[in-house]
């Protein structure tokens, strides 16, 4: 099994006690993108979390491969690829090739599903699968046994700094249940709002991968203060049990 393989896809017991921040890089100074990255490494960021938006799924426009294989060389980390897109069956070979570590599509443009997650395993990513705040969970359950990550979306994709639905606590809830069910392996990561006020809510919920934007790249006392809230928001004692549905 290749490296990257193992960093999402960790012992199911591990999954529960290892926890990660994933600046959603799209928000990057990109004057200063690999000084970004090199204070993102330093402050304790996990993985690098990479929007591909097309403009038809989405309202916006991002990223191709061709930025995906300019992180890779500018960083370390793991590439944690979200394809807001559609046919992205047509695309996973040349973000894999790019440099990609996990790829993760949306069950709203795939209606094959189970066949697009083990075309992504047999390039060698993790294979991701992610649903918007609209959509509801029953939808990915029959291929939840082949999931990397799964991501619930707390806002509606296309755009950053949006204001975090706290409806979707529930759904984390509801996510994490189904996977403990079968004992899935599969990281629980949320995008969208993510801030040091309501990660330990998700934190609590199930959730163990925290994509964010704003709240790093815009803290008034620069990124490695975003950082540092995160973090200790991640060390909260977990409060009272959320409720699943």
């Amino acid at each position: 099994m290749p490296p990257h393989r193992k960093v999402a896809s960790p012992d199911w017991k591990e999954t529960m006690t290892k926890y990660i921040i994933a600046p959603s890089i799209v928000s990057a100074d990109y004057l200063r993108l690999r000084e970004n990255i090199e204070t993102l490494e330093a402050a304790g960021a996990g993985w690098i979390h990479v929007d591909v938006m097309d403009g038809h799924f989405v309202p916006n426009i991002t990223m191709g491969p061709f930025l995906v294989q300019a992180y890779k060389r500018a960083s370390k980390l793991p590439l944690d690829v979200h394809l807001m897109i559609e046919q992205p069956e047509r695309y996973l070979e040349a973000f894999a090739k790019a440099g990609a570590t996990n790829l993760t599509v949306h069950v709203e443009t795939c209606p094959h599903l189970y066949r697009t997650l083990q075309q992504i395993k047999s390039l060698n990513c993790a294979a991701g699968v992610t649903l918007n705040p609209g959509t509801p969970v029953s939808l990915i359950e029959p291929v939840l046994h082949l999931a990397d990550l799964v991501l619930v979306m707390s806002v509606n994709p296309g755009f950053s700094n949006q204001v975090f639905l706290p409806d979707m606590v529930a759904k984390v809830a509801q996510v994490r249940r189904k996977l403990d069910e079968i004992k899935s392996s599969a990281y629980l990561e949320v995008d969208g709002g993510i801030n040091a006020d309501n990660l330990p809510q998700l934190k609590a919920a199930g959730a163990n991968v925290f994509v964010s934007a704003h709240a790093l790249f815009s803290h008034p006392q620069g990124i490695e203060a975003g950082m540092a809230a995160l973090k200790a928001a991640i060390e909260q004692p977990t409060g009272s049990k959320v409720r699943n549905v």
